[in-house]
C-alpha cells in the first residue's frame, strides 16, 4: 500500500486536499483507500509535560524525612 501524507483544514466538515494530490487521487479512481485523521493534539501534550514538570519540581523539594506527616 502506498502512503500519501499531507498537512490540511477541516472546513464545513471536509477535509481540504491540495491540489497536488487531487491529481493523484484521480488517477487512482475505484482505487480501495485507507484514511487516518490525526489531530494536532500539541496544545494537550504541552500540558501534560507542564504537569508532570511542575510535580516533579515540586517533588525535589520533599525529603524523606517529610514522611511523618503524611500519616495526619
Amino acid at each position: 500500500m502506498k502512503a500519501i501524507e499531507f498537512k490540511s483544514k477541516i472546513k464545513d466538515n471536509q477535509i481540504l486536499i491540495p491540489t497536488k494530490i487531487q491529481s493523484e487521487l484521480n488517477s487512482n479512481q475505484d482505487k480501495n483507500v485507507r484514511v487516518i485523521v490525526l489531530m494536532d493534539d500539541s496544545d494537550l501534550y504541552d500540558d501534560l509535560i507542564f504537569q508532570q514538570s511542575t510535580k516533579d519540581h515540586f517533588l525535589k523539594g520533599y525529603a524523606d524525612s517529610d514522611s511523618i506527616y503524611d500519616n495526619y
